[in-house]
C-alpha cells in the first residue's frame, strides 16, 4: 500500500499504513488487531476514512458491525470480496489452501460459513472500486462473469454502498494502479467517484 500511501500524503491526507498478521486469526480477531492501532495512532478531533485493499474491507466491516468510529467520513475499498468469493468454496479443500491463507481466508467464501455475508449492508459512506482483469487464468475460471483474479465484480459489491467502480486492473496490483489511486483521492475529497476519467 505504500505507493497509495505515499499519493494521499501527496494530496494533503495523514496516512497511517500498518500492517497485520493476515494468515494468523480469524476476521474476527483481525478486525482489532488491524484497526484499533491505527485509529490510535490518528488525532481524534479529525475525520478519518478508510482506504482498504481486499481483506482490509471486510476487517472494516467487521469491526463497524460491532463499534462507532463518531468521525468516520469514508471508506474506499480496493477488490473486497463482500459476498465472499468462490475461489475460497472450491479450494478450501486443497492441501496448502490452509497453510497459504489462514483462518480468516478460510472465512472468505460465499456458504453459510461466509463472515462477509453474514455482516449485512453498509451503514456507513462507501465506495468501492472492482478490477475487470485477471493474471491469473486460473482462478479466474473457477469465477462466474468477470473478475479481478480473486473476485467477481458483482461479489465486491454492498448494499448500501454510495459509488461502485470497475477499473482496468488485476487484484494484486490495484492499489499501486494509477488510475485506481486517483479515484481513491477524488473520493475523499468529492464522496463519489469520478466518471469523466474513463
Amino acid at each position: 500500500m505504500e505507493k497509495l500511501g505515499d499519493a494521499l500524503t501527496v494530496a494533503g491526507h495523514k496516512v497511517i499504513n500498518l500492517g497485520y498478521p493476515s494468515r494468523e486469526h480469524a476476521i474476527e480477531t483481525l478486525a482489532a488487531i488491524a484497526i484499533e492501532p491505527a485509529l490510535a495512532a490518528c488525532d481524534n478531533s479529525t475525520e478519518i476514512s478508510f482506504v482498504t485493499h481486499s481483506l482490509g474491507g471486510i476487517l472494516v466491516r467487521q469491526y463497524l458491525a460491532h463499534k462507532e468510529i463518531a468521525n468516520l467520513k469514508y471508506v474506499v475499498m480496493l477488490g473486497p470480496p463482500n459476498q465472499g468469493s468462490e475461489v475460497v468454496d472450491k479450494l478450501r479443500d486443497i492441501p496448502g489452501f490452509y497453510m497459504l491463507n489462514g483462518d480468516a481466508g478460510m472465512q472468505l467464501g460465499t456458504d453459510q460459513l461466509s463472515v462477509p455475508k453474514r455482516l449485512g449492508p453498509a451503514n456507513f459512506d462507501v465506495g468501492i472500486i472492482a478490477g475487470n482483469q485477471s493474471i491469473n487464468w486460473i482462478l479466474s475460471t473457477l469465477i462466474p462473469g468477470n473478475d479481478d483474479g480473486k473476485v467477481s465484480i458483482a461479489r465486491t459489491k454492498l448494499e448500501g454502498m454510495n459509488d461502485h467502480i470497475e477499473l482496468a486492473t488485476a487484484h494484486p496490483f490495484m492499489m499501486k494502479n494509477d488510475e485506481a489511486i486517483s479515484q481513491v483521492i477524488y473520493y475523499l475529497s468529492n464522496g463519489h467517484f469520478d466518471r469523466n476519467a474513463h
